[in-house]
């Protein structure tokens, strides 16, 4: 028997903790949780709309840079997201049609990039 495995968290490098979390709501994330665990340790957790994984930014989170974080997301429709993150005022280019998916790229304002993909042969995303 094999494990069900599920992505749950993933940590997000930023400079500036409050920026990063009003740029991931203005783009439709759910803020889930903001607490200050203790002196030097913030916890935010956000979550993309109907995702059941979740990012995590904050202080004392992690050693990464801020910048270098890469993730993909799958979408039911590249256009629709690609009109999302353009109504929010972020800088996307051109849906990049690929013949494994259609794509839309962006980065949050430390440089953290993000990839949204739609998959025809998976039309729920």
């Amino acid at each position: 028997m094999t494990a069900t495995w599920k992505i749950e968290l993933i940590p997000v490098p930023v400079t500036d903790v409050d920026r990063a979390k009003a740029f991931y709501e203005k783009i439709g994330f759910n803020a889930d949780h903001d607490h200050r665990v203790s002196e030097g340790l913030r916890f935010v957790q956000l979550t993309p709309p109907g995702s059941a994984c979740s990012i995590v930014i904050g202080e004392g989170i992690t050693e990464k840079t801020p910048g270098t974080q890469e993730i993909q997301v799958v979408v039911a429709d590249a256009d629709a997201a690609r009109e999302q993150v353009l109504a929010a005022g972020v800088e996307t280019g051109a849906v990049d049609e690929q013949p494994w998916g259609r794509f839309v790229y962006f980065r949050d304002p430390d440089g953290n990039s993000w990839s949204l993909q739609a998959i025809e042969y998976r039309p729920q995303g």
